[in-house]
């Protein structure tokens, strides 16, 4: 991209790292939030197991990160950039266990892994459920780690004992670079563990999970500092500043797109989510919605889907469609639901309040006629529609929205995609002008902890640009026809 100020001018920078459900990328951001140049990007892909699990190779997911850094490093040197510090952003519900120096002992496990069905039963006979959700903002189901610390108990085999501490990848980026166990009040609130209004390890939870504190680590906001000397050296433009701890990427991204307040924020990348953030230090936790915190302040509520981006990379793979650029003309020829087809797109476990179940999809309605692309259609209508389950969802708790302002690479790289989601939301959708609003939200609260800006939530919201789909009045009819009948949701 074109640079019109010397990068040394537009400082102080941040290197924003984003671990997310399909790939790692970093990016040097100024004080302006106006990336440097193109992110560097590490992609992977998780393991489906054959009895439902969701797993990646932590070892190949942490190099996978360095590399990332190592590539953003050398953008960095070659503009002559003085770092100001590292803002880190994951996913959230990873669970793996590591050792005492960082070393993983158990496969890193997902939102979509649904081994831990029966140990969630477990869960829900020892605590009281609705209890839990008010306290944590998690439910106890098989998404969130405390299902997945039971299921790894009951397992043959040395695994649960050998592990010092449970995180996710950003607590193994902690312990492997700094040698601390620790993690953000992000990412605790997103494990199910932690109650929300204390900031702290729900004690009732660990109880029943069967897991001492110690075995999870420091739950803080604050800074690392002093890379171990094989970091120091390969980055020592990186070895002393501030290295915040990693934050969830949901939040990260309903920041970076000023989906604040009344602005409601859909997300569409590997996964779909459909969230609120909000300026409240004391949340309480609504009937079927999840709540997490971003920080001590702010807390993100809303509903995610778990089939979303991943089922366009799917049918690629399995339909062999053709090349995007025809892709896209063949998609957005077609009339809403023509095709005929009812699907369930459910390639992997879907997350509460949905109820567990096994993993599976369904196709109904096809014919001789039926091709490819009418397929694909299908299914990206039927995802659409689970969106639009989300939405109606947080607004039945925070009353309508005054702009839905969706964002992700799922979205930015599918136009005709984006028009199904609007017509299916029938409402305006505004698309963020940068599809790396995590990388973005990420920044501005590194920014604001540095006091180089004010509130971080104020300057994100400052910014209205992007283009706004309007939705077509008869194509709205038409899904809303469709939703009522044997849809996602079902």
């Amino acid at each position: 991209m074109s640079i019109a100020v010397p990068p040394a001018r537009r400082g102080p920078w941040i290197l924003a790292v984003d671990v997310g459900s399909s790939s790692v990328r970093a990016q040097w951001l100024d004080a302006s939030c106006v990336p440097l140049a193109e992110a560097a990007r590490e992609l992977y892909t998780w393991e489906s197991t054959a009895d439902g699990g969701m797993q990646v190779d932590a070892e190949s997911l942490l190099a996978r990160c360095l590399r990332a850094i190592d590539r953003a490093v050398a953008i960095g040197r070659e503009a002559g950039i003085d770092p100001a510090a590292v803002a880190l952003a994951t996913f959230w519900h990873g669970l793996v266990g590591m050792d005492a120096e960082g070393c993983p002992v158990t496969p890193l496990t997902g939102w979509g892994d649904g081994r831990a069905r029966a140990a969630a039963e477990v869960l829900r006979a020892r605590l009281d459920s609705a209890e839990v959700h008010r306290r944590t903002g998690g439910f106890v189901h098989e998404a969130y780690p405390a299902a997945r610390l039971v299921w790894l108990r009951g397992r043959a085999g040395d695994t649960f004992p050998r592990a010092a501490t449970w995180g996710s990848i950003g607590e193994v980026l902690g312990l492997r670079l700094f040698g601390v166990a620790r993690t953000s009040l992000s990412m605790a609130s997103g494990t199910g563990l932690m109650d929300l209004r204390l900031m702290g390890w729900d004690d009732a939870v660990l109880d029943a999970v069967g897991l001492s504190p110690e075995r999870l680590p420091q739950i803080s906001d604050e800074p690392l500092r002093g890379l171990r000397p094989e970091f120091a050296s390969r980055w020592p433009e990186l070895a002393s500043v501030p290295w915040f701890p990693a934050l969830g990427d949901g939040g990260c991204a309903s920041l970076g797109m000023g989906a604040v307040g009344r602005t409601v924020g859909l997300t569409v990348g590997t996964t779909a989510a459909v969230r609120v953030l909000r300026d409240d230090p004391a949340p309480t936790v609504p009937p079927g919605l999840w709540c997490y915190r971003l920080d001590a302040r702010r807390t993100v509520t809303g509903r995610a889907t778990s089939n979303a981006g991943n089922i366009f990379a799917w049918l690629r793979h399995v339909l062999a469609l053709p090349p995007a650029d025809e892709l896209e003309a063949q998609l957005s020829a077609m009339r809403p639901a023509a095709h005929g087809m009812v699907v369930v797109p459910r390639l992997v476990p879907e997350r509460p309040p949905r109820p567990g179940g096994p993993q599976w999809a369904v196709m109904a309605g096809m014919t001789p006629a039926t091709g490819p692309v009418e397929i694909a259609r299908a299914w990206l209508e039927a995802a659409a529609f689970t969106m639009a389950d989300a939405l109606e969802a947080v607004e039945a708790d925070g009353g309508p929205a005054a702009e839905v302002v969706a964002g992700g690479g799922a979205l930015h790289a599918s136009p005709a995609w984006a028009r199904m989601v609007a017509d299916a939301l029938g409402r305006p959708l505004r698309l963020a002008p940068d599809p790396e609003t995590t990388l973005r939200g990420a920044a501005l609260i590194a920014f604001e902890r540095l006091g180089v800006i004010g509130d971080a939530m104020e300057f994100a919201t400052a910014d209205r640009t992007g283009v706004v789909l309007q939705p077509d009045a008869e194509a709205h009819e038409v899904y809303r026809a469709a939703r009522k009948g044997f849809h996602p949701a079902g």
